[in-house]
């Protein structure tokens, strides 16, 4: 199995360096364009990276199952234990106006536990990995999450449910909420990179709801390596199949759940 592993981590790096080659060499060109609602971009670069991403892998494991964007499931499912769950663009909006916030996120999934999870953001030159009970890293170097104790000393990041264009005002009482107990909050528009900067300490704290498996699979793994702790806006145990995403570094995790609380109707009427 070990062998076995090498090769996982092998093709899992391959595959993401060979997104964001993509990604970089269409950055400063002309994007196509499409909508898979209101607020939901897709570009033909997004599928591009994902055809080349999930070649590399079928490749090598073609055994595996794929859980990616904008193809959903692709080979067998019920059949094999291990899934590779693939967001070849996280942060589409970001990368459509030019603005270097987004990465190419995979995780690698056995019996239903993220045991690999990679992020890489091309225009920065940023590398986050993790694997499972061996920490995580950025550009080979070991991270961990801030040591803020106070909500009020913290800084925040959220994003918002493609929904967001008829719940706006709902969604805003809550930042609203944590804006005024706090050092401040951002929305920089990838899931994964806000798991990543949780991991490495730039926030302290984030929460959001309505995402995909393959918005947070990776950057779940490599925020708990790196020490945070992560659950639902209840508390309760998280899972990247779920709604809601909280996570800290585990100091400020019992303030966030208590500001959250009062709002916890919003989320649970929210839509995707």
């Amino acid at each position: 199995m070990r062998s076995t592993m090498n090769e996982i981590k092998k093709t899992l790096e391959k595959a993401i360096l060979e997104g964001g080659r993509i990604l970089s060499k269409a950055f400063q060109k002309p994007k196509i364009i499409q909508y898979k609602g209101t607020a939901n971009l897709v570009t033909k670069t997004d599928k591009a990276a994902e055809r080349r991403i999930i070649e590399i892998i079928k490749r090598n494991f073609p055994s595996h199952s794929i859980l990616a964007e904008e193809s959903a499931n692709f080979g067998p499912t019920n059949e094999s234990p291990y899934r590779w769950i693939i967001d070849p663009i996280d942060g589409t909006t970001n990368f459509a106006h030019g603005l270097p916030i987004a990465s190419v996120s995979i995780g690698f999934e056995s019996h239903g536990i993220v045991t690999l999870g990679c992020v890489w953001n091309p225009f920065l030159k940023e590398f986050f990995w993790a694997e499972k009970g061996k920490g995580a890293s950025l550009n080979d170097k070991r991270i961990h999450v801030s040591k803020i104790s106070r909500l009020a000393q913290s800084l925040l990041v959220t994003g918002f449910p493609y929904d967001r264009t008829i719940r706006a005002q709902e969604y805003l009482k809550v930042v609203g909420a944590f804006m005024k107990i706090s050092h401040g909050v951002r929305r920089l528009g990838s899931a994964s990179l806000d798991l990543c900067y949780v991991a490495c300490g730039r926030f302290d704290g984030y929460w959001e709801s309505k995402l995909m498996a393959w918005d947070q699979a990776a950057g779940y793994l490599i925020a708990k390596e790196a020490g945070a702790r992560v659950t639902d806006f209840r508390g309760k145990p998280f899972s990247i199949y779920r709604p809601q995403v909280l996570a800290t570094n585990g100091k400020i995790h019992g303030e966030m759940l208590k500001t959250l609380k009062p709002f916890l109707s919003i989320y649970d009427q929210s839509t995707l």
